[in-house]
């Protein structure tokens, strides 16, 4: 088992992108997946795979991606919970936008203490989601129940006529985020699919509820953009 203070930054990085993969339901965390996520080259994804394997973080099942150990889904949660503990933080206190938030939350995750962030976790009201709508582990490593963390699908999955409330965002792009800000796709807004078009690329939604600005107004999303949301169906 490894010791949590000898798992290293990279190791957290990877651990992170594969739960995250999990999270979102989307394909396994296959070694040409992780390199995309990750930024790096194939070569050193096989490499880092093998040394997490051999310090019991990982299963790596070829030709079926790679899984978490229990070990490393907790080391996983953990860095997910100082990532999405400090987002909010920053939004809620320092000034920063949801768009700048994940970078400087990339940095501060490997460096600050579990105490730190519980003690951040307390004093902002003890949140149990980012201001992404991402679900923050509590102590115990667990998932909160609350509204909206269960059973989500994206966007683009929704049909004509069908309603949803926005869940969770992904963080992954600063320019997707300033563009579903501006267009009121925010965690707690709710849409109706007006007509998918996939000759253009776009979605038409009717926005609704309390947190879209400008409710009941009709917006085109690309499917780009849409793939970045998530939502409950209503």
């Amino acid at each position: 088992m490894a010791n949590p203070a000898s798992v290293s930054a990279i190791f957290e990085n990877y651990l992170k992108v594969i739960w995250s993969i999990n999270e979102w339901g989307d394909a396994e965390a296959s070694a040409k997946i992780l390199a995309e996520r990750l930024g790096v080259a194939p070569s050193s994804v096989s490499e880092t795979v093998k040394k997490l394997a051999a310090a019991g973080l990982v299963v790596h099942v070829p030709y079926r991606g790679v899984s978490l150990t229990e070990e490393g889904r907790r080391v996983a949660v953990a860095t997910v919970r100082r990532h999405r503990v400090v987002e909010t933080f920053l939004v809620e206190y320092a000034g920063y936008g949801w768009d700048e938030v994940h970078e400087e939350a990339e940095v501060l995750e490997h460096t600050v203490s579990e105490r730190l962030i519980d003690a951040l976790w307390e004093r902002l009201g003890r949140p149990l989601a980012d201001p992404h709508g991402d679900p923050i582990p509590l102590p115990d490593g667990t998932l909160p129940g609350a509204p909206g963390t269960g059973e989500t699908l994206p966007l683009t999955a929704l049909l004509e006529g069908e309603r949803g409330s926005v869940v969770q965002v992904s963080d992954r792009s600063s320019e997707i985020l300033r563009h579903l800000e501006d267009l009121g796709l925010l965690p707690g807004a709710e849409v109706e699919v007006g007509a998918q078009r996939p000759f253009a690329g776009t979605i038409s939604l009717r926005l609704s509820g309390a947190d879209a600005p400008g409710q009941g107004r009709e917006v085109e999303v690309g499917r780009v953009a849409a793939e970045a949301v998530r939502v409950s169906r209503l």
